[in-house]
């Protein structure tokens, strides 16, 4: 959007730029993460990685690893296998309605993971429709929700994908006699590879950082990096252990990343264009009969949720939300909360709203910065070093995050501990690269000769960006602004450190709930479960509307 008015400044103008920005992220990023890293590493002044080397060969971080590495490997593979069908059905078929289900698919990748967690507990229970299976508890609970999470992760990054392919190849080589399959391997699947490949990689970066699910439904017997990071920093204070942990999964997830935008920046994207969906034949069955699959896959976790929400020991009804006016039942007539659910839940929402215009103003100014058109190599070469570095905080686990703020913003000028603004700046951090990302493909898209013809008319800067950026940009705006928003209601590994006892917010209210003994205090977690999801699904709908391709990559 800015790009006009900074063009012509070269390099000074590109930094101008970047200074808000970078200076952000310097002191609430990389200052904290830094000083988490430092804690560990360098435990009395100076350097000694013993501790930590000693933390990455003990039997327990080898578990965890694997662990991790299983559990995600399985997760995309699960994703891939279900998604791919998927995105074939609801982006190439003619169906009626399937905009909508594309949206009600879109719902589980934004609810939050303790949400998730929960209501696989309630299906997978002794007591929950598919107790008998015996899974509660077990790593194929956990691969399931992950699944659950990030399929459509897969469907929205292939299928729109693979809507945009050029059908022309593939028709010839049915006209020259290849079977489907061997249009689909020849063909199809060559062009689709990167798209497949990146999605892929991003889903096991969810899987990987899945934070509220794992903690959830595995508890300390099976544990991530993710949630080996939170049990090393809370329980044991093991700053060192956390701390190699902490800089592994910053190693690995920068990998990922970096292949997963080299993909998405492939030369055959270019050479798209958009297909026409086909009416759906005979032979589609089978894709169809996996979709519906997928979609009463996703609908039964939520429906027992909500059905869980509504027992209660005298039958079906509202107790449960009628008791999140309290704080629950805690030992000898205490409460389980120092606050009532319904008070955390406009907690959240404040919070929400703040994490959200930061995340805006602070993506704006990125994603101008990131697409801004480069003159001379050292301009290239700062602008690529920029989108790096506001990429980073996707590499580095929210548990790191919040704990590196807890830590490092305490002595001076930069005491932040007790304010109110700490929780709203570190989910804006975790926010900031869905913003970026959601904003940037559409600013790159904008034919620069738009603004130029306006400015031979006459038109000023700001007259240029009214005319020709704001009527392209706006709904992407208004989307990044709604998945921000899902984004801090559900965000918890980050908050779990930094929320004051004062003013929790809903998914802290819903984990300590769940780790409270009593029926109605796990009533109460089904409520504000039902609560939170409810209210990250209407945010998600509306956004949907606006139907912007953009967050296809996600």
């Amino acid at each position: 959007m800015g790009s006009r008015m900074t063009r012509r400044s070269g390099l000074p103008g590109l930094v101008a730029l970047a200074v808000v920005p970078v200076a952000v992220l310097a002191v609430f990023f990389v200052l904290p993460v830094a000083g988490m890293l430092a804690r560990g590493l360098w435990p009395d002044g100076t350097f000694d990685p013993s501790g930590a080397v000693d933390v990455l060969t003990r039997e327990r971080t080898g578990r965890v690893l694997w662990f991790t590495v299983a559990t995600s490997a399985a997760g995309t593979a699960g994703s891939l296998l279900l998604g791919l069908p998927v995105a074939w059905t609801l982006h190439r078929l003619a169906l009626p309605g399937r905009r909508v289900v594309r949206a009600l698919l879109l719902v589980p990748f934004v609810l939050p993971t303790v949400v998730v967690g929960v209501a696989f507990r309630e299906l997978l229970g002794e007591s929950g429709p598919l107790g008998f299976l015996g899974l509660d508890g077990t790593p194929v609970a956990v691969v399931a929700a992950l699944v659950f999470f990030n399929v459509a992760v897969v469907v929205r990054a292939v299928g729109a994908a693979w809507e945009s392919l050029d059908p022309r190849p593939a028709e010839a080589a049915a006209a020259l006699g290849a079977t489907p399959w061997q249009v689909w391997w020849t063909v199809t699947l060559p062009a689709l590879r990167p798209a497949i490949v990146s999605a892929g990689s991003v889903v096991f970066l969810f899987c990987a950082t899945a934070f509220g699910v794992v903690l959830t439904l595995g508890g300390l017997r099976y544990a991530t990096v993710e949630t080996e990071i939170y049990l090393l920093t809370t329980n044991l204070l093991d700053l060192e252990g956390a701390a190699a942990l902490s800089l592994l999964q910053l190693v690995v997830v920068a990998g990922l990343l970096a292949l997963a935008q080299r993909l998405r920046a492939t030369p055959a994207a270019a050479r798209r264009v958009v297909a026409r969906s086909r009416a759906v034949r005979p032979s589609d069955a089978p894709l169809l009969v996996v979709t519906a699959v997928v979609l009463l896959g996703v609908a039964t976790p939520v429906a027992t949720l909500v059905a869980g929400s509504l027992r209660t020991p005298d039958g079906w009804g509202l107790r449960n939300y009628a008791a999140l006016a309290s704080t629950g039942s805690g030992p000898g007539g205490s409460g389980a909360l120092a606050v009532p659910v319904t008070e955390a839940l406009v907690v959240s929402l404040r919070t929400a709203v703040d994490a959200t215009w930061m995340a805006m103003l602070l993506g704006l100014l990125v994603a101008v910065v990131v697409t801004r058109r480069s003159r001379g190599r050292a301009e290239r070469a700062v602008r690529a070093g920029l989108d790096g570095f506001f990429m980073l905080p996707l590499g580095v686990s929210a548990v790191t995050l919040g704990f590196g703020l807890l830590v490092t913003l305490d002595d001076g000028l930069l005491d932040l501990r007790a304010s109110p603004l700490l929780v709203p700046v570190a989910q804006a951090l975790v926010a900031l690269p869905l913003v970026v990302r959601t904003l940037a493909p559409v600013l790159a898209g904008i034919d620069p000769r738009q603004r130029q013809a306006a400015a031979s008319l006459g038109a000023g800067p700001w007259r240029t960006v009214a005319v020709v950026d704001l009527p392209v940009v706006w709904k992407p705006v208004l989307a990044a602004a709604g998945f921000a928003f899902a984004v801090s209601l559900g965000e918890f590994g980050a908050t779990s450190f930094l929320f004051r006892e004062e003013a929790p917010t809903v998914p802290v209210v819903i984990f300590r709930l769940i780790g409270r003994p009593g029926e109605g205090n796990y009533g109460m977690a089904l409520a504000a479960s039902v609560v939170l999801a409810g209210v990250t699904a209407l945010v998600v709908l509306a956004v949907e509307r606006l139907r912007v391709r953009s967050v296809g990559a996600f």
